[in-house]
């Protein structure tokens, strides 16, 4: 005979249990005041020793990291040890030039000065080298010339919107103002030189810095080069420790009390940290990167031989290609200033056998330890060739779950000009002032100094137009149409995530439904942020 269970007791201990839970199992606690590359030492451990991450910080020291590292990440290649080591870098007074391509990395986090929120009027800009006292007076002319535009549009766009948009009663006066303020600055912005000083601080982890420093060193612009230099050394070198100054005071009062104790103090609080000094102490500029670009410029050439530059709309949703061909595309896009469709329709021309001579150029000088060129990265599903203004791009360059493939810049797409700089009467004096640097950019570019090419771009406006490609999946464009084109954003990236929207629209109908977009054509409210 079984017996018959009653559910009251159930009942009561799950109350119970739900009162006085039982001790978990799972031990959880958070790190802290742990140099980067101990870190990565103790949790890389893991997988090597059964001791607890408590354990292996109190045994491990900075030498027993640095043998570690060196054995597992040098000589096996456990790279993904690097990963674990987080890094925060100020990084102050860097050209705009310098900032994109710094930022260009698929793993990065930060934050940069924002041209909306800041006046750059005072920031400074950099001077590259021209070869000639004549060209560099020249772009000292014309870098002076547009931030005293830069000034007098913002405050001429300021006064226009302040005379069209009235201050509701319940907004204070210094809220009104900055509300204003920042969107002329989102107007004047065009006219900032990509000379223009700004700052950024990021947060890596070790294995992006050392690509990430070893792209740096590889670039062709010398200021970036020399960027990269610093970075290494910042990694390598003590760092800024906020609290060297408390702590100082601290220790000059046990030494007054204790000498002995203070200087077992000071060994503890004021030593010097160095945030990696072995995982980035390889990190050379890369050949592959250097001679692949030589030879896929090359190879651009070739194969785009008295073309001129198309006209091309803001955003074109490229069609599927074979594998083959889009590597190929994708790898001469990069290193042209024609669109996608263009090289493409040349490549339609082509022998099957020929282009795979052109993918095979993106391999052919890649080393045993080279990642593969992000143009490799492809296969996704919606591609968008984009062509918008430098500052627009900045906004949609943060958009890093997405491959992006940024062309050069150059002055050979022209410049955006704003309906509301038109609107306000300002219209001509900005485009004289925008074809003005783009001539000057010309004109320096024809001298004769190593690298002067590259050191005539940082004269033109942030308002000149740059082409992007980006390769996504279905819900990376919809995330970014619905938050790039909320009311409160810059017009410039709103109206490319709209048409964004719009072409994904046209190709697959009963997907549109599931975009919640806002209407670019409506009109926004300034006052609302």
């Amino acid at each position: 005979m079984s017996e018959t269970l009653s559910p009251a007791p159930a009942q009561k201990n799950e109350k119970e249990a739900e009162k006085v839970p039982s001790a978990p199992s799972t031990n959880v606690f958070a790190v802290y005041g742990v140099e980067p590359e101990v870190q990565a030492y103790a949790m890389a451990k893991y997988s090597r020793s059964a001791l607890s991450m408590r354990e292996s910080l109190k045994e491990i020291n900075d030498q027993k990291a640095e043998k570690f590292l060196n054995t597992f990440y040098f000589q096996y290649g456990h790279r993904s040890i690097a990963d674990l080591a987080h890094i925060a870098f100020a990084i102050e007074k860097l050209s705009m030039i310098a900032a994109i391509i710094l930022v260009d990395e698929q793993r990065w986090d930060g934050q940069e000065r924002s041209t909306r929120y800041q006046d750059f009027k005072k920031s400074g800009y950099f001077t590259p080298d021209f070869g000639s006292d004549a060209a560099l007076a020249l772009y000292h002319e014309t870098i002076k010339n547009l931030f005293a535009e830069y000034e007098a549009i913002s405050e001429g766009m300021f006064r226009w919107l302040e005379e069209r948009t009235p201050k509701p009663e319940e907004m204070k006066q210094d809220q009104y103002d900055r509300t204003l303020r920042a969107r002329a600055f989102d107007i004047s912005r065009y006219m900032l030189p990509l000379a223009t000083n700004t700052s950024l601080g990021q947060i890596v982890n070790a294995r992006t810095l050392e690509t990430q420093i070893s792209r740096l060193l590889s670039s062709p612009f010398q200021e970036v080069r020399v960027l990269g230099a610093l970075l290494k050394d910042a990694a390598r070198t003590p760092s800024v420790n906020i609290n060297q100054e408390k702590w100082g005071e601290l220790v000059a009062h046990v030494r007054e009390l204790n000498a002995d104790l203070g200087e077992r103090a000071a060994q503890a609080l004021l030593k010097e940290v160095r945030v990696s000094p072995t995982l980035v102490k390889y990190a050379e500029a890369s050949q592959y990167e250097m001679e692949t670009r030589r030879e896929l410029q090359q190879a651009g050439r070739e194969l785009m031989a008295g073309a001129v530059i198309t006209k091309a709309p803001l955003v074109d949703l490229l069609e599927d290609d074979t594998l083959e061909v889009e590597l190929a595309a994708t790898l001469l896009y990069q290193h042209s200033h024609y669109s996608y469709r263009q090289i493409r329709e040349k490549l339609s021309g082509l022998s099957g056998s020929r282009v795979n001579e052109i993918v095979d150029l993106g391999t052919k000088h890649r080393g045993k330890h080279d990642e593969l060129l992000r143009a490799f990265s492809a296969g996704q599903r919606l591609k968008f060739d984009i062509l918008m203004d430098v500052g627009g791009f900045r906004d949609m360059h943060r958009h890093r779950r997405c491959v992006q493939i940024c062309q050069d810049f150059t002055a050979a797409h022209g410049f955006e000009t704003p309906e509301d700089l038109v609107s306000a009467g300002l219209g001509s004096r900005y485009e004289k002032v925008m074809k003005n640097a783009g001539e000057v950019s010309e004109k320096l570019s024809a001298g004769k100094a190593e690298g002067v090419a590259h050191n005539a771009l940082y004269v033109l406006p942030m308002g000149y137009r740059c082409r992007a490609l980006f390769k996504m999946d279905f819900a990376e464009a919809l995330y970014i149409s619905e938050l790039r084109t909320t009311p409160a954003g810059h017009f410039s990236y709103r109206n490319v995530a709209y048409a964004m929207y719009e072409k994904v629209a046209e190709r697959y109908p009963a997907l549109a439904k599931h975009f919640r977009v806002t209407d670019v054509r409506k009109p926004v409210d300034l006052l609302q942020r």
